[in-house]
């Protein structure tokens, strides 16, 4: 028999047997259960609820209303980073209620809330509520939204539009487009998508009358961030509440903040005093989780003779859904901006960006948020171009090239990028990729009437600074000599225990099965950024390495007293201290063991800490597709990704990410998209109509990485997690419209559906 091999993740053991611990896995005696009553309408005035049939109800307890969050003092939930023009110009907010108290703004919108003894009664009875809501009519999209006589969705905000946003070089971009040899021009959309994390949305609350306190499961992507979500909400002091989060089944960015849902189980188990759990169906996510993307992104680039580009703009417009919340607003007017020019030196860059309400989900996070569509939408506009005005679109790309002798390279539009060899990177995915035979493989694919087409892509994407000034993590032995390590950030798939054992391991040599990682413990009073903007690793996990500097550091001393020397004579080598004459030697394991004192503190105990500014990570993609004209079905053949993250700390999980990311990608190429009728009713309500990537959809992914260091923090790593969708959903467009180019076809939007390619491909005719 085959000796096991290792697994891959430590959490891996714990995850696949079963003995992982959702949210959803929390019980409580005497609990109770909580039903969600939604709106069935996309807009409308509330005129009056009755819930006398619902009260009356076997089993039900109690139902928490709008009056009960009034009576609470809670406030909207948060709005997130709001946006305001160079000019001073202020967005026009709409903060979304806990309950829809006057009127209901879309499909899903919570009314109220149900509790009772079981969950088959609380859903019983919360569908005996009786509604008097007076319909109105509904805009879903920028041009409903904007259209003269349109519906207004905020008496505050005329034409439906928050804010009309402007950065960037407005008098020079203007002046590189009188000067242009070539001008070019292209539309695009990044469709409106529904994350869809494997563990269900969910909360479980128990409060501590006595102590005025209360314990709350949920999932989240960072203990402090759903803290101060809940405090802004609920107005109880952060002290008074406990999240306790074991393991989360997914985030990309919907895990951000608190949903109403949080703020009403809490309530609940105050007013009936009693533990409650509420967990969402599937279908509640895709009514009521935040939505995605939902961007249009119309690009103008302008370029000289040669092909240098003189000037670069974007007008673009963001569907904010019903109200502003968290991210929305900084995603469709500031994350869409600051890597705009993607790896290019453009001399000029500006941009504008027209933030409408729509009677649609709310729109923030989802993974890139803002990123992975501008760094589309500029190779979109870059292949375009290459081809409108008879330019190689690979000699396009290096003329442009920010070169390393550039760096540090700011690009006048809120970033400036540390690092990168794009060159390099291009070059070796090139060569791996067969590029230059790609013709051959053409006509072969001719030769059984199939379309073969060869997209390239080159993205650039800025990971987050945080919003906290720097992490902390808290480093303490316990008695058996295992190394517990705290932080405020968990982990939701992407391997955090690991990877902060090996940063420990392989700076002072201490074996990764006795280092644990424990994530929102709330008596460990530390700051950090949670998990969003590919940031943890190289976050928290440089707070980590510091940590594990300071344990070298202090065993130093510890180490000369057992060994009875000098520190001078000491010298820290494959994982212990050795005397240099003798050559005796303590690892930090046995200094550990050797200097516990039991009932106290261990003398190695410390904290660590570290700042770390954004990362730049980037690569390039080139994918090879078949169509088949027949069916409109595409297949990808052939998938080449090299990517820069800096130093990769766990080489596979890094794999991984990419991996995962470019299926992200290929969901929202081929497959996804929310859809909603004239009346704001969900045609996409189920995986029925939303369709998903599938195992078979990618079969095999070249993938290589290319370090380049960063110093803009000590691990020298840039984020990871969104590199995937930024490569592939440009990449995947180009290499679709090139299959289709022949035939005529030069624009199409995502998602690339086989009716969608078929009808197109009928339009054309025999085009060639």
């Amino acid at each position: 028999m085959n000796a096991p091999q290792a697994l891959l993740r430590k959490e891996d053991l714990r995850l696949i047997t079963g003995h992982g611990k959702f949210t959803s896995d929390w019980y409580y005696e005497g609990m109770c259960y909580a039903y969600m009553i939604r709106s069935p309408y996309a807009h409308g005035v509330i005129r009056s609820i009755d819930y006398s049939q619902v009260l009356n109800s076997p089993g039900v307890i109690r139902v928490i209303t709008a009056q009960d969050i009034s009576a609470a003092g809670m406030k909207s939930l948060p709005t997130g980073l709001t946006i305001q023009n160079s000019t001073g110009e202020n967005q026009i907010l709409a903060p979304m209620p806990v309950l829809a108290t006057d009127k209901v703004r879309f499909v899903g919108q919570p009314i109220a809330m149900v509790i009772a003894d079981t969950l088959e009664n609380a859903k019983h009875a919360g569908e005996l509520v009786s509604f008097d809501i007076d319909m109105l009519d509904a805009v879903t999209t920028f041009e409903t939204s904007q259209a003269s006589g349109a519906v207004q969705l905020h008496d505050q905000a005329p034409g439906n539009l928050s804010i009309h946003y402007v950065k960037g070089d407005q008098a020079g971009t203007e002046k590189a487009f009188d000067q242009a040899a070539f001008v070019s021009s292209m539309n695009v959309k990044s469709q409106r998508l529904i994350g869809s994390p494997m563990e269900l949305r969910s909360v479980v609350a128990k409060y501590d009358a006595q102590a005025d306190h209360y314990v709350v499961h949920t999932p989240n992507q960072g203990m402090l961030g759903m803290l101060g979500a809940l405090e802004h909400i609920t107005g109880i002091p952060k002290a008074k509440i406990e999240i306790q989060t074991q393991d989360v089944g997914g985030s990309f960015g919907v895990r951000g903040g608190a949903f109403s849902e949080n703020a009403l189980v809490m309530l609940a188990a105050k007013l009936i005093g009693k533990p409650v759990k509420w967990v969402g169906t599937r279908s509640e996510v895709f009514l009521s989780d935040w939505h995605g993307r939902a961007l249009e992104l119309n690009g103008f680039i302008a370029m000289d003779q040669q092909g240098k580009i003189l000037g670069m703009r974007f007008e673009n417009k963001a569907d904010l859904g019903a109200y502003t919340c968290y991210f929305g607003s900084f995603i469709g007017a500031r994350n869409v901006s600051i890597t705009m020019n993607g790896v290019y030196d453009i001399p000029a860059l500006s941009m504008s960006s027209d933030l409408y309400f729509t009677n649609t989900v709310p729109v923030s996070a989802y993974r890139g948020a803002g990123r992975p569509d501008i760094a589309y939408a500029i190779e979109r506009l870059i292949d375009h171009a290459a081809y409108e005005h008879g330019f190689d679109p690979i000699e396009l790309r290096r003329k442009n090239f920010i070169q390393p002798s550039q760096f540090p390279y700011d690009n006048h539009i809120g970033s400036v990028y540390d690092s990168g060899e794009f060159e390099q990177l291009l070059q070796r995915a090139l060569e791996i990729s067969d590029y230059q035979s790609f013709e051959s493989r053409r006509a072969q694919a001719a030769k059984k009437n199939l379309l073969r087409g060869i997209g390239l892509a080159y993205f650039l994407e800025a990971s987050g600074a945080g919003t906290a000034p720097k992490d902390q993590v808290m480093g303490q032995f316990t008695p058996s000599g295992t190394l517990q390590i705290f932080a405020v950030t968990g982990a939701s798939g992407q391997g955090h225990e690991t990877s902060f054992s090996q940063i420990v391991h392989e700076k002072i040599g201490f074996a990764e099965d006795q280092i644990q990682f424990v994530a929102g413990q709330a008596d460990k009073v530390m700051i950090g950024s949670g998990t969003g903007g590919s940031r943890t690793l190289y976050g928290a996990g440089s707070a980590v390495l510091n940590l594990a500097e300071q344990i070298l550091e202090k065993s130093k001393p510890l180490a000369a007293n057992l060994l009875r020397v000098s520190p001078e004579q000491l010298v820290f080598s494959n994982g212990a201290w050795r005397v240099s004459e003798t050559g005796a030697s303590l690892s930090i394991a046995q200094i550990v063991a050797q200097t516990h004192i039991p009932n106290q503190p261990h003398p190695l105990n410390t904290n660590g800490e570290a700042s770390s500014g954004a990362t730049y990570p980037n690569g390039c993609h080139i994918v090879e597709v078949e169509v088949d004209p027949e069916t409109g079905i595409t297949e990808i053949i052939q998938y080449t990704a090299v990517d820069d993250v800096g130093v990769a700390i766990s080489p596979k999980l890094v794999q991984g990410q990419i991996h995962g990311g470019i299926v992200q990608g290929i969901g929202q190429a081929f497959y996804e998209q929310a859809v909603y009728d004239e009346s704001g009713q969900l045609l996409t309500g189920s995986y029925m109509d939303y369709a998903m990537p599938k195992a078979g959809c990618l079969v095999h992914i070249q993938n290589e990485k290319i370090e380049v260091v960063t110093k803009n923090n000590i691990l020298g790593s840039k984020g990871v997690g969104e590199s995937g969708c930024s490569g592939s959903l440009p990449a995947l467009s180009n290499a679709v419209i090139n299959a289709l180019r022949p035939r005529g076809i030069t624009e199409m939007d995502m998602p690339f559906t086989p009716s969608k390619v078929w009808e197109a491909l009928q339009a054309a005719g025999n085009h060639s």
